[in-house]
């Protein structure tokens, strides 16, 4: 026992030490020194400071390993107390671990014992010792006197407060306090132990200087002062917290209530008493509360005074804000709110209001996703408030005691509802189960949208239908919408579209049937329109009634009322309208305008017509739409509620007029080219051939004809309109794109993107940039700031002058801070950076210095250009002014030189610097500058002054001093000899003072080394500018870097609204969810080897070259190797950061997002706001910013940023090493905040566990480790729906402010971009329409473009959606939603409407689209802005994009079904409507409709080839409308190969690139097979956006966001795109093959290629672009280990446990898996009979059957099959017995010869051919795989009937078949060298022109690596 307690110690000890080496390696900033504190579980966390005990004894141990050891015994004991039993998760190993450290502590050297009953003295005599050697006392008296005066000083660090060091004492001491208070039980009463005691009596009174800085908080610290954090000492936030306390007259609270000593008692307390919110649910929304008044009062006015007050028009904003959604829910169920009158309650009454709601919210968890419930909840519980309000004394709310009197709001009133809701979300079956079946977080919420709510009653009663739970498989029935899977939804939701376009169609086809003649029989035939419509909208009312099936026991009476008098209506109406047609069609032989039906008719159609556009007007035109809101006659509302549902979200979706007339001109255009197209070159000319078919009586069909006998061969006909119509249906999205590009381009131009495309550009107009900065984005407070700049006596005369000059020292601290960050991020090199940065411009020079760049080897251009001057001065200077910035390099220059000359010498010295000076001015006033200089020894001075400069910039020694006086006697003698005019220079020479100081050598004998700051800045400025002689025109180098200034510099002259100065700007919060992606990359990471043998590092090192040495050299490793840098741990830390900050890592987006508080650090340190004592700065100057607590403080104020890390704890419990990276993230980021989902176990009554949850909100301590600062707990498992909106959901009670900016862990940020928000934030409070904007757009920068040349058309398909794209949608279509990040919400408004995502399960997969849908409905407004970006990543490889396509193709499938889209639909007026569908669901619809076009015309064509029709039909009629086939299948290619969807992209690449790299980009792109990667995007959009609304299967796809472009295995490919691409392909190849060998084309070869090309063009790029975009995908050896690998997977059999991607039988099964019901067994059944055409049509077309059409040919030919079976069945066959196995063969070998034989006799001796032959094994493989396609729904049949495994052998073989069908052609060009070469070229070019070795990489080549 003994050996095994001795390895565990061991054990112990080298666990210490690693984790102390871990920690180590991951944070130099803040050491931690045990592995024990990081170790104490969570459960031992929640209710002791262990992990605080055992901290200080870490710190203590060198100090007193004695009282370390008291310490550590302690913590042993606490845990024991707490977990006796060590249950809970990791407490045994952590006990264990304990003891044996404190067995190490009791080892002493003297080996004597001991004396624990002296611990109590010794640790008190400790605890004195520590104190005075600390100056605790002392501190805490100073703390006492500032926090007593009430204000804030800037000299704190002078008296040593609270430095880091200080911190870690007073963590100490309370550590210290807390052991003693716990020893002192058993202390002596009359010695240490009442010493102790009264101690701690004393701390409680004056808790102050423990309690200050060391009490956990977020932003604010309410609950003690401190004084290191300057914010609360800013008067608003003194006003909002007083605005809070407790008065006399409101209730009194019991007397043993406990309120922390250092807080006073406020309103949150009584709230916390009477309901039972958990305690850091009000400390969470208590700081909430405090920062949203403060901030608002912040606008209004900052309060002054010593006593600050808020002001009450505050108080009303942030009330009626918060309850905003409650008042309209009150209006919309006419009840009254709990107030009478906003004017009857004060505003103690508002505040108590807004922060219960804020309570309820705060802890309602997944009852957040229900907002109008919240709003039920409020009203019952206000209305208790309001009782308790009134009386005396304080009383517990009714509806939140429960047993043994607990009052708690979660258990009494969100866990009944959380309950009811799990219990529903379990019935989903992991999101399989129908969406019919199981209501969802709508269905709960939208209960509360009638009257019939309060039935519930309050309390709530249990057994009410909205808490009634499922029973079995019973429904609980749905609420107001079913969403059922079906694409009937698409005609249900968007009818008026498919009705516009049905009867457009009919109406131009009955036109082009009539010879275009519009007279009385035409006229006639149109009215037919009627009936037509009637039926259409009868259809819908059918749709409706039908799709509600499965609400009917719970939905509304009327609204149930309303369906039925629909129902009635449209069927009477439609039967009436449709009849009295038919009796004006019988009457029309008399062509007579009189007849009775006809004016009966055209007055019913007429009053119907003027009812519906008096309705339309009311309803959807914006002038009438108040006026019918107003209305409230019941007549009127009968038809009002008749024509449209009323809802509560969804009224009021109008615009205003011009926004209106803008959208529906925009579609009115589309209109126009749309039907015109339709009529002239779709309908026209097919109007001849039919009647000419319609006409033809005797047609010969060459197979056994069915159903076309005496229908005027009605199916020839359908085959041929049937493409015209599908490309009817989807070309309204072409003329859509075309007209958004037009619109979207002279929007950019308009808004002046793209005016600064090149950093040619920027230099240029670099003049102008100071002025546009300092007007766009410095605030009013900013400026006059700025203005404080002293000028002295060379200040300048000229305003204009003095204002550029002013402009420039505003602008130059911003533009540095810029530079130094891309100095940081390795995009630029120090000597880049020097030549970027911009002087300060705040000295007394009279001109504006500009950034060297600008200037560099300008001096040297001038001096050439004075050497050669034969002319004038005039003329010189002329020549010089023509560059602007020669100009300036020569005037600062030239005052630089005297400047800094004046300030070296003094005496006769500076008597000569001045004479020179001054006699040069003068020959420059008198234009003889030429004659009094020799211009030709400008060099030679230049020369001796750049080597004193040189001397200068260096600190002074002796030596250098003695140097620069030599250097400077050098320059004068050169000046007076050399330089100056030879009479000039003898009168200098000959100077009496200056010849006698020369001669007593005291001439330059000292000079003064520069100090003054200004000067030492001139003086290096000066040195740069002389000894950069080469151009700096292509500085930056760095791509990345250029494109930044170039937007950045660019967006300066775009419109934006005017800087707020921070103090008054909107608060924000930045908010990102993240589950497991990668956080940094470790070490092993960066230099493990892929296949291709090729580290992360590596590929880094050759796509970066640049930034890897600008890294290199930031560190100061210029010359290092790789392995020295692993050596060093800080160097490899800085390494992973760098990788990561390459990479989309969750460290990227963190320092991207951080960059919001130093930009507002920045802008608020120089806008200067002083607090208490502190002085105003004069200087501009940026220096020190970072360090200002006042800037600090106030960027707090406006900015949070938290990120949800949903599995933190479970990561941190598993010690995963994400959890590490996550904790060092925390480190380096003060601000930054990690909530995450907690769970306890602990053991239950019934000895079970019971997991408890917890949402966690942390931060990093002064230890470097978490620190808890809320915890509030959850009614259960959070997770109910999906994973991100619900990992959003729990953590969105943590965020601050009025606006929250979502964004994803891929994404980037730049801190010129952050210095921009604060505009952004304006456009909230701008005039953006009808209503104020709830969601800001924002753009886009894909920033993985450069990796592939995937990567590039992916990156290019992106940027043009959210720019050009989003832009058309915004403004004028008014239909931007919300696609994704980084939008920016008015946070209030969403969160007070169910957040920022919807999260029911499968339904809500696309949930971000959703916060747009709810967005709108409820009556918000979606902008979209163009002058800020943020950056993004995008997946790089085809599989990971086909991937992301897929995940967001099944989420727009599952949107059809959505009760969103359909409201959104029904609701919107008919144009907006219009946009809508063709922006979401309907580029699907339409993509999808593309695929089908081919089918439909092949299939049409396959049926005129089998049946023998074509070629008859051709003979009859000469012309069968190949204008319109090849318009229709022209504008198919055309959408197919991604033409349309280039438009956009070119727009936008001659927009913000240029006419001639818009042209060279396209070109190129399309030289890289764009069009083969578009076509096969179509298919996978197609193939998820179809198989979701047939049978579901939606799901998020992890896409994978790794850096190696990596060779994907043939085998991979195969599994992904099987079923969605080949088999389709393989299918249209089979329709082209039948064809061309039975159609009959009078064109020939020519016709048939122009009719077929784009099907062929498909199945080419469906089959092969995997292969082709696949890395290494034509190398031989690559080949053959991919077919290896295939093989091997195909024929592994498959068996429990085993994967697809393992055994091809697994994968067939999983590729089953989606067809789940009745419903889609019967679809795909359906869909399946179309392979049998193949038979049937090919049977008759064998040169065996001839002419003959009997029915009995095609019998035969399936007892052929069934042989041909039987005889694969017998070939397959295997048995195990070895006798009857020999036997098999044998039977098996005679077969075959037969086989053989017997098939040479049939050719020889009957019809039978060789093509033949072929024909058959088409008709049969195409049969065979219709039978395997019905067999595979109906597979529990096949199973019964003992068939399944010939089913499933037949598949692998057709699975074979297609695989080395794809196969064959890779392989032969594998073979050829030269095609690998030209892969690699045409999917890396974009890396290669970035220096990118691409071929080095893909080959493994490692000796680069030595290299």
């Amino acid at each position: 026992m003994a050996k095994v307690f001795d390895n565990w110690n061991r054990l112990v000890r080298a666990t210490l030490r690693r984790e102390q080496l871990r920690v180590a390696g991951q944070g130099h900033e803040r050491k931690s020194s045990s592995g024990l504190v990081s170790a104490v579980p969570d459960s031992l966390q929640r209710t002791t400071n262990i992990n605080a005990i055992l901290q200080a004894a870490d710190e203590i141990q060198a100090e007193d390993a004695h009282v370390a050891r008291i310490l550590c015994e302690q913590a042993y004991t606490m845990a024991q107390n707490l977990d006796p039993n060590s249950d809970g998760r990791g407490v045994l190993q952590f006990k264990t671990g304990l003891m044996s450290v404190i067995k190490q502590k009791l080892a002493k050297k003297d080996g004597s014992q001991i004396d624990r009953n002296r611990d109590a003295q010794y640790l008190w005599d400790f605890y004195q010792r520590y104190k005075r050697k600390h100056r605790v006392d002392e501190i805490q008296r100073e703390e006492q006197k500032l926090l007593e005066s009430g204000t804030f000083s800037a000299d704190m660090d002078g008296l040593g407060f609270r430095s880091q060091e200080t911190k870690k004492v007073f963590t100490t001491l309370r550590a210290l306090v807390e052991v003693m208070e716990a020893l002192s039980k058993d202390a002596d009463p009359d010695g240490v132990g009442r010493y102790i005691v009264e101690e701690l009596k004393r701390l409680k009174k004056t808790d102050q200087g423990l309690a200050g800085d060391l009490t956990p908080y977020n932003i604010v610290p309410l609950d003690a002062p401190s004084l290191t954090n300057a914010i609360g000492f800013y008067p608003e936030v003194r006003a909002a917290i007083t605005s809070l306390r407790y008065h006399e007259e409101y209730p009194r609270l019991p007397a043993d209530f406990e309120v922390p000593a250092q807080r006073n008692l406020d309103m949150f307390d009584l709230l916390e008493f009477v309901f039972g919110f958990q305690k850091d649910n009000i400390r969470n929304q208590r700081e909430n509360v405090v920062l949203a008044l403060a901030n608002a009062q912040s606008r209004l006015g900052i309060p002054v005074g010593a006593n600050p007050k808020i002001d009450e028009r505050t108080i009303t904003e942030v009330f009626l804000k918060v309850l905003d959604n409650y008042i309209k829910w009150c209006k919309y169920l006419r009840i009254r709110p709990v107030w009478n009158s906003l004017q009857a309650i004060n505003k103690d009454r508002k505040l108590f209001l807004a922060s219960l709601y804020y309570l309820i919210w705060g802890e309602a968890a997944n009852v957040r996703f229900l907002p109008e419930c919240i709003c039920y909840i409020f009203h019952h519980m206000a209305r208790e408030l309001d009782a308790t309000l009134d009386h005396g004394e304080a009383h517990p709310a009714a509806s939140c005691i429960g047993e043994s009197n607990k009052v708690s709001f979660l258990d009494q009133v969100i866990q009944p509802i959380y309950n009811t809701l799990s219990k529903e979300a379990a019935r989903n079956n992991n999101g399989k189960a129908a969406h019919s079946a199981w209501r969802n977080y709508d269905d709960f919420n939208e209960y509360f949208w009638s009257p019939a709510c309060f039935e519930l009653s309050w309390p709530m009663r249990p057994n009410s239908p909205f808490l009634r739970e499922p029973i079995g498989r019973k429904r609980t029935g749905k609420s107001t919408f079913v969403e059922h899977r079906t694409f009937l939804h698409l005609y249900r939701s968007f009818h008026r579209m498919w009705i516009f376009l049905i009867v457009m169609f009919q109406g131009l086809t009955i036109i082009a049937f009539n010879d275009g003649k519009l007279n009385l029989n035409t006229f006639k035939t149109l009215l037919s329109i009627g009936p037509t419509y009637a039926i259409l909208k009868f259809l819908e009312c059918c749709l409706d009634v039908l799709l509600m099936f499965g609400a009917y026991s719970t939905a509304r009476g009327m609204a149930i009322s309303r369906l039925v008098i629909r129902f009635f209506w449209g069927g009477l109406s439609s039967v009436f309208i449709t009849y009295v047609y038919i009796k004006l069609m019988d009457e029309r032989i008399g062509n007579s305008s009189n007849s009775m039906y006809y004016r009966l008719y055209l007055l019913v159609v007429g009053i119907y017509a003027a009812i519906r556009v008096v309705f339309a007007l009311m309803l959807k035109f914006p002038a009438c739409h108040s006026l019918s809101e107003k209305s409230d006659h019941p007549f009127f509302q009968f038809f009002k509620w008749i024509y449209e549902e009323r809802y509560f979200v969804g009224r009021g979706l109008y615009e205003k007029p011009m926004d209106y007339i803008r959208y529906v001109s925009y579609w009115l255009v589309i209109f126009a080219c749309k039907f015109t197209f339709t009529y002239f070159l779709q309908i026209k000319p097919l109007v001849e051939p039919t009647n000419i078919i319609k006409d033809i009586r005797s047609l010969t069909y060459s197979w056994h004809d069915l159903v076309s006998k005496n229908n005027h061969n009605v199916l020839t006909l359908i085959s041929i309109w049937a493409p015209i119509v599908s490309i009817y249906i989807m070309d309204i999205h072409i003329w859509y794109t075309l007209l958004s590009a037009i619109i979207g381009g002279v929007m950019g131009a308009r808004a002046r993107l793209g005016e600064i495309r090149s950093i040619e550009m920027v230099h240029k107009r670099f003049e102008s940039f100071p002025e546009a900065f300092v007007k766009q984005l410095v605030s009013t407070e900013g400026k006059s700031a700025s203005s404080r700049i002293p000028m002295n006596a060379q200040s300048l005369q000229n305003p204009e002058e003095n204002k550029d000059k002013m402009y420039a020292a505003q602008f130059s601290p911003f533009w540095n801070e810029i530079i130094k960050s891309l100095r940081e991020e390795d995009f630029i090199s120090n000597r880049e950076m020097d030549l970027l940065s911009m002087p300060s411009n705040t000295g007394s020079l009279q001109l504006v210095q500009w950034p060297l760049f600008l200037l560099s080897s300008k001096i040297y251009l001038a001096i050439d250009l004075a050497v050669d001057c034969k002319d004038t001065q005039q003329d010189l200077w002329n020549r010089i002014t023509r560059d602007e910035y020669m100009a300036y390099a020569v005037q600062e220059c030239y005052y630089s030189i005297e400047k800094i000359l004046l300030s070296l010498v003094d005496g006769e010295g500076k008597l000569w610097v001045e004479r020179i000076f001054r006699e040069i001015k003068n020959s420059i006033q008198e234009n003889s500058l030429v004659m009094t200089l020799n211009l030709k020894k400008l060099n030679l001075v230049l020369s001796r002054f750049t080597a004193l400069t040189g001397l200068l910039i260096m600190d002074e020694t002796p030596q250098l001093a003695k140097g620069a006086a030599k250097a400077v006697f050098e320059l004068y003698d050169v000046v007076t000899h050399n330089l100056l005019s030879s009479e000039l220079g003898e009168q200098i020479d000959t100077w009496n003072i200056l010849a006698r100081a020369r001669n007593e050598g005291r001439l330059f004998s000292r000079i003064g080394w520069p100090r003054d700051p200004d000067i030492k800045e001139q003086v290096k400025r000066l040195n740069l500018l002389l000894k950069v002689k080469d151009s700096a025109n292509n500085i930056p180098k760095n791509l990345e870097a250029r494109r930044r200034l170039e937007f950045f510099t660019n967006s300066l002259f775009m419109h934006m609204p005017a800087a707020k100065p921070v103090s008054e700007m909107m608060p924000f919060c930045v908010f990102t969810p993240y589950y497991s992606e990668t956080v940094l990359y470790s070490s092993h990471e960066l230099w493990q080897e892929n296949e291709d043998g090729i580290s992360t590092i590596f590929y880094l090192q050759k796509i970066f070259p640049d930034e890897w040495d600008n890294f290199l050299e930031r560190i100061g490793r210029s010359n290092t190797g790789d392995l020295e840098l692993q050596d060093n741990s800080t160097d490899a830390l800085e390494l992973r950061f760098w990788v990561s900050y390459r990479g989309q890592t969750l460290a990227r987006t963190v320092r991207g997002m951080m960059y919001y508080r130093r930009a507002l650090m920045l802008q608020s340190y120089l806008e200067n706001r002083s607090i208490g004592d502190r002085n105003s700065r004069a200087s501009p100057s940026a220096q020190g910013f970072e360090l200002s607590r006042e800037a600090r403080a106030q960027a707090d104020l406006k900015f949070t940023y938290v990120v949800s890390c949903q599995i933190y704890g479970q990561q941190k419990q598993r010690k995963e090493k994400e959890a590490a990276d996550i904790a060092l993230l925390l480190q380096r980021n003060e601000a930054l905040r990690v909530a995450f989902i907690h769970v306890e176990e602990s053991p239950g009554d019934d000895g079970k566990l019971v997991r408890s949850f917890y949402s966690k909100l942390v931060k990093a301590d002064i230890q470097g480790k978490d620190q808890e600062i809320y915890s509030i707990k959850l009614p259960g498992d959070p997770k109910l729906g999906e994973g991100k909106p619900e990992n959003q959901n729990h953590a969105i009670v943590f965020t601050r402010g009025e606006a929250v900016q979502t964004i994803d862990m891929n994404q980037d940020n730049y801190l010129e971009e952050a210095m921009k928000m604060r505009n952004l934030l304006e456009e909230f409070r701008g005039n953006h329409g009808l209503r104020p904007p709830t969601i800001l757009g924002v753009r886009e920068h894909v920033f993985t473009g450069s990796v592939s040349s995937l990567a590039w058309f992916m990156s290019n398909q992106e940027t043009s959606f959210v720019t050009l794209g989003q832009r058309v949608l915004a403004y004028p279509l008014k239909v931007r939603m919300h696609y994704g990040h980084p939008d920016v919400f008015d946070r209030i408004f969403h969160i007070t409407r169910g957040g920022i995502s919807k999260a029911s399960r499968v339904i809500n997969i696309s949930e971000d689209i959703y916060a747009g849908f709810n967005s709108t409905l409820r009556q918000g407004n979606i902008t979209h802005h163009e002058y800020i970006q943020v950056g993004k990543g995008r997946d790089v490889g085809l599989n990971q994009i086909a991937l992301f396509e897929g995940k967001v193709a099944g989420g727009n499938g599952e949107q059809v079904l959505s009760r969103d889209v359909y409201r959104i639909g029904q609701l919107f007026d008919f144009y907006r409507m219009l946009s809508f569908y063709f922006t979401t669901v309907g580029y699907y619809v339409c993509t999808m409709m593309t695929v089908l076009t081919v089918y439909i015309f092949l299939y049409g064509r396959a049926y005129l080839a089998f049946s023998g029709l074509d070629q008859g039909i051709t003979r009859k009629s000469m012309l069968l409308g190949n204008t319109a086939f090849n318009a229709v299948l022209n504008a198919q290619f055309l959408v197919q190969i991604g033409v349309f969807t280039a438009v956009p992209m070119i727009m936008g690449f001659i927009l913000e690139l240029g006419l001639l790299k818009a042209v060279f980009s396209f070109i190129t792109m399309q030289l890289q097979l764009c069009s083969v990667f578009f076509t096969f995007s179509l298919g996978t959009r197609t193939h998820y956006f179809g198989r979701t609304i047939l049978h579901g299967g939606a799901k998020y796809r992890a896409t994978g966001r790794g850096f190696v472009v990596r060779h994907i295995k043939f085998a991979d490919n195969y599994r992904l795109y099987s079923r969605s691409h080949f088999v389709k392909a393989l299918e249209v190849a089979l329709l082209l093959i039948v064809y061309i060998a039975y159609g009959y084309s009078q064109g020939g070869a020519i016709s048939y290629v122009l009719l077929t090309l784009s099907s062929w063009f498909l199945v080419i790029s469906w089959l092969f672009a995997p292969y082709i975009f696949n890395p290494s995908g034509f190398e031989w050896q690559k080949t053959v280990e991919d077919f290896d690998d295939w093989i091997n997977w195909l024929l592994y059999k498959g068996g429990v446990g085993v994967k697809g991607d393992n055994s091809w039988e697994s994968w067939w099964d999983e590729e089953q898996a989606h067809i789940q019901t009745l419903r889609g067994r019967i679809l795909e059944t359906i869909l399946s009979l179309r392979f049998f055409l193949f038979q049937y049509g090919i049977v008759y077309k064998l040169e065996l059957t001839g002419k003959d059409t009997s029915f009995a040919i095609y019998g035969f030919s399936w007892v052929v099959l069934a042989g041909i079976v039987s005889i694969f069945k017998i070939f397959t066959f295997s048995s195990k017995r070895f006798n009857f196995q020999l036997f098999l063969r044998f039977v098996q070998g005679v077969i075959a010869l037969s086989l053989i034989a017997a098939l040479i006799l049939v050719v020889l001796f009957t019809k039978l051919s060789v093509p033949d032959l072929f024909a058959s094994c088409v008709a049969f493989v195409a049969t065979g795989w219709a039978i395997l396609c019905l067999a595979v729904p109906w597979k529990r049949v096949v199973k019964a009937l003992g068939l399944w495994d010939s089913v499933r052998e037949f598949a692998r073989m057709y699975d074979a078949g297609m695989g080395f069908i794809i196969f064959a052609p890779i392989a032969m060009l594998s073979w050829f060298p030269f095609v690998s070469t030209f892969q690699s070229r045409l999917l890396f070019n974009q890396a290669f022109s970035r220096g990118l070795e691409i071929s080095l990489i893909l080959a493994g080549n490692k000796a680069n690596v030595q290299a």
